[in-house]
């Protein structure tokens, strides 16, 4: 969702979009999904308002006006979640996320744009939906994946597959270091996170000698010297998001664990779950540690140092696992 001055929008809306981009800081993939919910919203509203037999999703919103938005009520919230899930067959999971971008819309115009005086979904009462478990690779499972990532003589992905493991970072995270983002004394690396966030992640043993044995191998390629990404493709440029999908995909199936639903954000969880039940990491520590923005009422009080979240990468128990590599393709 690129385009922040859609014709097709009416300017409020263009607006918002703009506002979630610069202020809050969103992603486009996150800014995409508030877009649709909330144009789907108001093409529903707008359809009810004139009646028409024409289907919700081809009434033109263009026209709609600052005075449409405070004749909103409660009401017409409620008739749109039923008709996501009477008409739309959207699961509790997708009635709630549309919920959620309508509270963010009017929290906006109420707030931020001051377009309206009293917002129609302070009240709305919507069931949050149950949260599966995360799926995670036991610890003998990720030994055997860094076997394979280890076995196919390419350092770079036994790397990747080694930092994924022991730091829990997000794909965007590992695709994104650049080499000058590494601190061999202390260490660690500097990542950038979602909301533009940046943070610090220690590295432990593993990760050290994963990271020194790669760059033994990227010093030897001449063209790649004035890259600055840590990671490179045969092309000598940065990794795309998607090669790196490809080398964790490969990996798994080497292992023999392909068919088990792991992608690169599962080895997050299995980072963060080998920590939680092996180390002396508390839920404090890992939210440090992965970067999330929120945790519950009570742990807001508790305050973390760098040093523990130090301690809970090195109690990780991969951290000691080494690879000997005799040749590199």
């Amino acid at each position: 969702m690129k385009n922040y001055n859609n014709e097709s929008n009416p300017e409020f809306l263009n607006s918002y979009l703009v506002h979630l981009k610069i202020v809050q800081l969103h992603s486009e993939r996150t800014i995409q999904e508030y877009y649709l919910d909330i144009r789907l919203f108001l093409k529903f509203y707008l359809s009810g308002k004139l009646g028409t037999d024409d289907a919700v999703e081809d009434i033109d919103i263009s026209g709609m006006t600052e005075q449409d938005l405070r004749n909103i009520t409660v009401t017409d919230i409620y008739n749109f979640i039923f008709y996501a899930s009477d008409e739309r067959n959207n699961a509790d999971k997708a009635r709630y996320r549309k919920v959620s971008s309508l509270r963010s819309f009017f929290k906006y115009l109420e707030k931020v744009a001051h377009v309206i005086e009293a917002d129609p979904t302070k009240d709305i009462d919507v069931p949050v939906p149950k949260k599966a478990l995360p799926k995670f690779l036991s610890l003998k499972e990720s030994l055997r994946l860094l076997e394979a990532a280890g076995s196919t003589d390419s350092r770079r992905d036994y790397c990747i597959i080694t930092l994924f493991l022991n730091c829990g970072m997000r794909l965007s995270e590992l695709v994104g270091i650049d080499i000058k983002d590494i601190d061999f004394y202390e260490n660690r690396l500097k990542v950038l996170g979602k909301g533009n966030k940046e943070r610090m992640v220690y590295l432990n043993n593993a990760c050290i000698e994963a990271l020194n044995s790669y760059l033994e191998v990227r010093r030897e390629k001449p063209k790649a010297k004035d890259e600055p990404a840590l990671f490179i493709s045969n092309q000598n440029k940065r990794i795309s998001k998607r090669r790196v999908q490809q080398i964790v995909e490969n990996s798994l199936a080497a292992a023999g664990l392909d068919g088990k639903g792991i992608t690169t954000h599962k080895l997050r969880h299995t980072a963060a779950t080998l920590m939680y039940q092996y180390g002396d990491a508390d839920v404090l520590t890992l939210k440090e540690l992965l970067g999330h923005a929120n945790i519950s009422t009570t742990e807001i009080y508790t305050h973390l140092n760098n040093e523990s979240v130090r301690q809970a990468v090195e109690s990780n128990p991969l951290a000691n696992v080494k690879n000997d590599h005799k040749e590199d393709t």
